[in-house]
């Protein structure tokens, strides 16, 4: 690959991502011009996105524990958040691939990304080590676990924003009801 590929593969990668941000329908969006012609297929996209998708979180994670070095679950459970907030449309594509790939090789891929990024939540929150095969699975099994935690702060939060009117106790409930679920699931 030469440089200017290089670089016209990133700024068409760059288009993938808006047109996904934009969409939030979950679909690789093969039609933005210059896909075809840079990814052979949409595993090839998938896992350009995957991978911008992993090395951002790795990077979101980091920043979160030098903030809060305390509390690592927490710190990674944020930088998780917070990124699915930052990258909705990828996040969407990566959620609706995981659930229904286009074929054998994809979910293979995917199963394999998908253990990867929980075994990447398990450690980096402190929960797990892996020395052996047994120590991935639990980890594996530990991350998805956190990540389920993620989602699942997302959507109350989602839902208490959609719920929400406009006054000025609407900010107070809110921090009520966030701290309620912080309690629920540190539990």
């Amino acid at each position: 690959m030469t440089w200017t590929s290089f670089h016209s593969r990133g700024e068409i990668l760059r288009s993938v991502t808006r047109v996904a941000d934009r969409r939030r329908d979950g679909v690789l969006p093969m039609d933005v011009p210059g896909v075809r012609e840079t990814f052979e297929d949409e595993l090839a996209l998938y896992g350009a996105l995957s991978l911008r998708w992993h090395t951002r979180l790795a990077g979101r994670i980091e920043r979160e524990l030098a903030g809060q070095p305390l509390d690592l679950e927490g710190a990674v459970i944020t930088a998780w958040r917070a990124l699915a907030d930052d990258m909705p449309g990828t996040r969407a594509i990566l959620d609706h691939y995981r659930d229904e790939p286009v074929d054998d090789a994809m979910a293979a891929a995917i199963a394999k990304a998908t253990r990867k990024e929980h075994i990447l939540l398990a450690i980096m929150a402190g929960r797990a080590s892996v020395h052996d095969s047994r120590g991935a699975a639990l980890a594996a099994q530990t991350g998805a676990h956190i990540e389920q935690r993620a989602r699942t702060l997302n959507a109350a939060i989602a839902t208490a924003r959609s719920t929400t009117t406009p006054h000025d106790g609407a900010l107070t409930s809110l921090r009520q009801r966030l701290g309620r679920l912080r309690a629920a699931l540190a539990a």
